[in-house]
C-alpha cells in the first residue's frame, strides 16, 4: 500500500489465525480490515489492471507474516519461507473471497507499529454486522505498518465497496466513513461466484515474441500455473515477479508469433480437462498498452 494511492483506516486485536503462513485457511478468518483507494498503475500487484478485473469490489492481501518485525524483504519470498503472509507469493492472486462485516471499534486503530490494535477502546455489535460481499483478490500489501505485519488475517479493500456490503438484500449505504472505524471483518476463499465462460488472456506493456508476458483472468478457482508449448514439448512458464496471474511465454517456434498453454488451478489440477488455448502475438513489434487482451481457440 504506497501512501499516495492506499488510505488505511483499521481494525482490530489480532486474532489467532488457524492456517499455516503462506497457505490459504481453508475456514473463516477475522481480522483487521482496511481500506485503499484504487490499484497502482499500470498493474495492481496480481498484473491485472484495474480497468479490466472481473470486479471493481477488490481486495488486497498481506505479502508478509512478520509480527513485530517491520523490515523489508526481497520479493518473491523463497519457498516455504515462514515469512510468507497470505498474499503466498502471488499465488492467491485472482481468487474469490466471501467477506463479512464484523464488529466495530471504539478505541484508536492506526495501525502504528508496535501498538495494539483498538486501543482505549472494544469492539462491539452494531448494525452494520452480518453484511457480506464476494470480492476478487487484485493487490498486496506489503507496507511496514502493524495492520500488513502483526494481523496475518488483515484485509484490505477497495475503497468504493464499504457501502456496497449488502444485509438483507440492502446495500449499507453509510456505514463509511462514520461507521467504518477499522471494523473487524471475518473472510474466507470461495470458487468465483456464478462462473461462466472461461478464462481471458491479455499481453502486458512490452510484451513481445522474446517476452511473452501475458496476464490470465477470469478465473474459477484462482490460477497456480501455466505451461506453455514450444520446440515440440511442454514448459513450465515463469511466475512474473510475484504477479500472481502473470507469466512469461515463449512462443511455439522460436521467434515466431503463436503461443500455446494450458492453466493449473489453486488446487494445481489442469483446469477444464487440460484444455490447450492457442492465441497470436497482436502487436506488431511490441505490445505498448498496459493490457492487450487476445482472442484465442482451444483444444
Amino acid at each position: 500500500m504506497a501512501v499516495l494511492r492506499r488510505v488505511l483506516l483499521l481494525t482490530a486485536v489480532v486474532l489467532a489465525l488457524g492456517a499455516v503462513p503462506g497457505v490459504a485457511a481453508a475456514a473463516p478468518v477475522t481480522g483487521n480490515a482496511t481500506w485503499f483507494d484504487a490499484l497502482g498503475s499500470p498493474y495492481g500487484g496480481c498484473g491485472m489492471p484495474q480497468s479490466v478485473l472481473d470486479s471493481q469490489d477488490f481486495v488486497a492481501l498481506n505479502v508478509y507474516n512478520t509480527p513485530r518485525d517491520y523490515n523489508w524483504y526481497p520479493r518473491p519470498l523463497p519457498p516455504g519461507d515462514p515469512k510468507t503472509g497470505a498474499w503466498d507469493n502471488g499465488h492467491n492472486c485472482g481468487r474469490w473471497v466471501r467477506v463479512t462485516v464484523s464488529d466495530y471499534c471504539t478505541g484508536v486503530n492506526d495501525g502504528a507499529p508496535n501498538q495494539a490494535f483498538c486501543r482505549n477502546g472494544s469492539f462491539v455489535v452494531d448494525r452494520y454486522n452480518g453484511a457480506t460481499m464476494d470480492m476478487v483478490v487484485a493487490d498486496s500489501c506489503g507496507d511496514s505498518n502493524a495492520w500488513c505485519r502483526d494481523d496475518p488475517n488483515h484485509l484490505d479493500l477497495s475503497h468504493a465497496s464499504l457501502n456496497r456490503f449488502r444485509l438483507n438484500g440492502t446495500a449499507v449505504g453509510d456505514m463509511d466513513p462514520g461507521h467504518w472505524n477499522n471494523r473487524h471483518v471475518t473472510w474466507e476463499f470461495i470458487p468465483a461466484p456464478g462462473y461462466t465462460g472461461d478464462i481471458r488472456i491479455g499481453f502486458l506493456q512490452g510484451a513481445q515474441v522474446w517476452w511473452g508476458a501475458v496476464s490470465i483472468s477470469h478465473l474459477a478457482n484462482g490460477i497456480h500455473g501455466v505451461d506453455y508449448f514450444a520446440g515440440g514439448t511442454w514448459h513450465a512458464a515463469q511466475m512474473n515477479g510475484d504477479m500472481g496471474q502473470s507469466y512469461v511465454l515463449s512462443p511455439t517456434v522460436q521467434a515466431g508469433t503463436q503461443f500455446q498453454i494450458r492453466v493449473y488451478d489453486v488446487d494445481n489440477a489442469l483446469i477444464n480437462g487440460g484444455r490447450v488455448y492457442t492465441f497470436t502475438l497482436p502487436c506488431q513489434s511490441r505490445c505498448s498498452t498496459a493490457y492487450t487482451p487476445v482472442t484465442y481457440t482451444t483444444s
